[in-house]
């Protein structure tokens, strides 16, 4: 039962995510405008070149490391210690790197400027320890105060498009006050540690193992909205960040089991227990895919007429980008099940870093050409390749451990019943007005519909999900 309260909260605060640009984009998109936009999602882009250097993989680390020792408080002490130490360092020379770009850097130095705070909120960032112990709803409740406020300030600062800087200095800020509110929760948990027998340095070289991977990730996760930025135009940066800001808002619901998964995995595999595990991972697969398929049919089906409705006039290629981001919706649920939630907590850390690193070559391979030819759009089919590239090769490495066909014995009633409500609900879209009221009444046309699929159907994710509710 812990399991799915933590999932709960997981996902209750990826729909509080999810709401929260429903309720400020709109606002935002049309003060701001695509210019303003743009800016804020380039030089936030670039920002989180830094960030990923200061975190060198310890988010990862730390989560596994802490759901490993968590039996024992001494050592969980000295080890959040020293993995907290080292991130404080390590985000000291990212910070110090990124001031010296700023002042070589003549465009943007003051938006730059306010995005530097959320790299000294990195080095705050400890909820990794509180994913390591399970403990999802400190998180949650603590970062859901702190954005209710930002939307308030957002609403009262954010008058006119020159209030750019104003705006990203309220989401940095909002970033850095969140992660300090998780501090006081530290006592309940974790003693002062004996600062003599600290041994900072030892967890380097396991935080490096998962840095390279997280940095080959990001060249395919940010690297695209930089190259959209020098061979588009910045306001085509805005473009692309509006359809992979929303899609991965929404991604995360299918991928929110595999986050609260990977400690408890973690912790079974340091008892032993590798039948458990390969179970844990068989169940999130299925309900993963269970989840992943119709968000991708979904929002497909209902982009034409809502991004243009939502975001403004100005904004209707975004629709035809998430078309296409939709796409990556299944592998990248698929890679939260078996990268986070296997290989990573089994210390198969080469085979998730070669996956990864497959993505990022593809990535600079196909990038250059691709915007030339199709523009933004480019950009967007590359992200796809890579991702659907990155879960190949992570299915394939475990194809002993798991057969496939155990994974995917039953996907095809979750892909019947998920193109049967696309059929539908596209069909809606396209002959009925838009309206608020026209939308809701597609969304839900859509889950009774797949709902009713599943059950003609049946599919094994109501009875894996009884399994679930158990542990």
């Amino acid at each position: 039962m812990q399991l799915i309260k933590n999932y709960l909260y997981n996902v209750f605060y990826q729909l509080f995510i999810l709401i929260v640009p429903l309720i400020t984009m709109p606002y935002i998109s049309r003060v701001l405008g695509p210019t303003g936009s743009g800016i804020n999602y380039l030089t936030s882009a670039n920002t989180q070149y830094f960030i990923l250097l200061g975190s060198l993989g310890i988010t990862l680390y730390g989560n596994r490391q802490i759901a490993y020792l968590r039996d024992n408080k001494q050592r969980v002490s000295q080890a959040f210690w020293e993995i907290f130490l080292l991130r404080c360092l390590t985000t000291l020379v990212a910070l110090s790197s990124f001031y010296i770009f700023v002042y070589f850097n003549h465009t943007y130095q003051g938006a730059y400027l306010m995005q530097s705070i959320l790299i000294i909120a990195t080095a705050l960032d400890i909820s990794w320890f509180f994913m390591g112990v399970e403990n999802f709803k400190v998180t949650v409740s603590r970062n859901v105060i702190v954005k209710i406020f930002s939307i308030l300030f957002i609403f009262t600062l954010v008058k006119t498009k020159n209030d750019v800087i104003i705006y990203i200095f309220i989401l940095s800020l909002s970033q850095l006050l969140g992660n300090l509110a998780l501090f006081p929760y530290l006592r309940h948990y974790i003693n002062w540690p004996q600062w003599r027998q600290l041994q900072i340095w030892q967890h380097l070289r396991p935080s490096l193992a998962l840095f390279l991977p997280q940095v080959a990730m990001q060249i395919y996760l940010i690297l695209n909205k930089t190259m959209v930025g020098w061979l588009v135009s910045v306001k085509a940066t805005g473009f692309y960040t509006y359809s992979d800001n929303t899609i991965r808002a929404v991604l995360t619901l299918g991928t929110s089991l595999a986050t609260v998964m990977m400690p408890r995995v973690a912790n079974t595999f340091i008892h032993g227990d590798i039948k458990q595990v390969n179970k844990y991972t068989q169940l999130s697969f299925d309900f993963a895919s269970a989840l992943a398929v119709p968000l991708m049919f979904g929002i497909a089906a209902v982009s034409l007429k809502f991004v243009p409705s939502f975001l403004g006039a100005g904004y209707s290629p975004v629709a035809y980008l998430m078309i296409i981001e939709t796409l990556l919706i299944l592998p990248v649920t698929w890679t939260s099940v078996i990268g986070n939630q296997y290989l990573i907590p089994l210390g198969r850390n080469r085979t998730y870093t070669n996956s990864v690193l497959l993505g990022a070559l593809i990535s600079i391979v196909l990038n250059v050409p691709l915007i030339l030819l199709f523009q933004t759009q480019g950009a967007m089919i590359v992200s796809v390749v890579c991702e659907f590239a990155v879960a190949f090769y992570q299915l394939y490495a475990i194809r002993q451990e798991l057969p496939l066909r155990f994974l995917f014995n039953e996907f095809w009633k979750y892909l019947f019943a998920g193109l049967i409500m696309f059929v539908i609900v596209f069909y809606l879209h396209l002959h009925w007005k838009f309206t608020l009221l026209t939308f809701f009444v597609e969304v839900a046309a859509g889950i009774s519909i797949y709902l009713a699929g599943l059950l003609i159907l049946k599919a094994p994710v109501l009875s894996r999900l009884k399994i679930l509710l158990a542990k």
